[in-house]
């Protein structure tokens, strides 16, 4: 008997919309007669996670009512908590052309993949601004979410789906690509009943391995969970993370409490509200909390340090499973000789290295995801402190590799110079 977490929403059970053996192979072939509608990567992982029950209890694109509720309330129509907008968008002449009720099948724009048949029950045009200003807290198109969201075309479709394909996922992803059920299996099998959720877009440096070590402390094991699917120019692509993680865990992690795996999300760069989206579908991966540290899903200066933390405290109790580890900025602490975060070290001066990354003077070296990408960009050395030697030599292996570089800019909180929790 699994003594884990149940799945979101009120049923408590995983939701899978992926059609399987001879009704999916009809499905397929009836797909090819209908109406064809393009669709976007973020659009495709969304229909994988319905398809897998990541997106638990969605059973299809939101229409407008349930739209307005979570953009306004973080609310369903029928009372789910539910953090942003799962919706499909179409041209208005495509719009037009399809009737109530009409069967479509939507396709992956990119792969020439169907991936779901969608039974088309509404049309409806949003406010782009309202959305951006309520799930991004910004209307700047600057904004790699909010130029997601002004992307989109001029008519939402809403409907239940039924999921044709994980993409390329399981394929290119073997063994680390999961679905909810498939976690929710090997947790069991270890016996675990309480498991912290890593969420991962970077490669894993010393930070991430002190929040994933000080999470064992308190829970049976970490699920490392990253994203597979796209993410902005400069970050790493995730078969390089994937190889980081397994040296890090490999020699550095008790490797029984430790499981890896990956999620076919696009990244929205949402902050607070992304941080609770993480949550929720980390519940129906079955686990109990969600490490959050600093800057959780956030991009460039547009959030707090601490803003995707304090959003749980706007959750109302009950309406949502899986709880927030809440960590503290953490670092390096040369004084101390070991990492540490802000509510352990009395330390407060940053640290000076040299050129060759030699330590020279003060405390704190802020370790960020994105001060290691622009190090490895600029061929810089990294400091044993920031990163094991087996990560930083996959990383230089895969930017002596790349024919363009991607210039990578520091913003506040990789400087330590955003503002700090209060």
């Amino acid at each position: 008997m699994s003594k884990l977490i149940n799945p979101h929403g009120k049923e408590q059970k995983l939701k899978p919309l992926l059609l399987e053996g001879g009704e999916l192979k009809e499905e397929k072939k009836r797909a090819e007669t209908l109406r064809k509608i393009p669709i976007t990567s973020r659009e495709t992982g969304d229909a994988i996670m319905m398809g897998i029950g990541g997106f638990t209890p969605l059973d299809g694109f939101m229409g407008e009512a349930d739209w307005k509720g979570v953009v306004t309330d973080m609310q369903m129509t029928d009372g789910v908590f539910w953090p942003i907008p799962v919706t499909v968008s179409v041209t208005k002449e495509e719009a037009d052309a399809i009737a109530a009720g009409e069967d479509v099948a939507l396709v992956d724009e990119a792969h020439n993949t169907a991936m779901a048949i969608m039974t088309v029950t509404e049309k409806y045009t949003i406010d782009k601004e309202l959305e951006c200003k309520e799930v991004f807290r910004t209307t700047d198109p600057e904004h790699p979410g909010v130029a997601m969201v002004l992307e989109q075309k001029d008519v939402n479709l809403g409907g239940p789906v039924r999921v044709l394909s994980e993409s390329f996922f399981p394929d290119e992803f073997p063994g680390i690509y999961q679905r909810p059920a498939e976690a929710r299996a090997i947790f069991t099998e270890r016996g675990w009943s309480s498991v912290a959720a890593l969420q991962l877009r970077n490669p894993m440096h010393n930070s991430h391995a002190y929040l994933a070590k000080v999470a064992i402390e308190v829970t049976d094991g970490v699920y490392i969970h990253q994203l597979l699917g796209e993410l902005k120019p400069g970050d790493i692509p995730a078969d390089v993370r994937v190889r980081c993680i397994d040296a890090l865990v490999q020699g550095y992690f008790r490797p029984e409490r430790v499981v890896q795996g990956g999620y076919p999300l696009d990244m929205r760069y949402a902050g607070p509200r992304e941080a609770l989206l993480h949550a929720v579908f980390r519940q129906n991966y079955g686990c109990s909390h969600l490490i959050v540290g600093r800057d959780h899903a956030g991009v460039g200066d547009y959030y707090g340090p601490f803003d995707a933390q304090e959003i749980f405290d706007e959750v109302p109790k009950g309406a949502l499973g899986t709880q927030p580890l809440k960590m503290d900025w953490t670092f390096y602490d040369y004084k101390l000789g070991e990492m540490a975060s802000m509510k352990t070290s009395p330390h407060e001066d940053k640290a000076v290295l040299d050129d060759d990354g030699n330590y020279v003077s003060g405390a704190r070296l802020l370790l960020s995801g994105t001060m290691l990408r622009k190090m490895l960009s600029e061929g810089k050395p990294v400091p044993p402190e920031f990163s094991k030697p087996e990560v930083v030599a996959i990383l230089r292996e895969y930017y002596a590799g790349l024919d363009e570089k991607v210039e990578v800019k520091l913003h506040g909180m990789a400087t330590g110079k955003a503002k700090k929790k209060k």
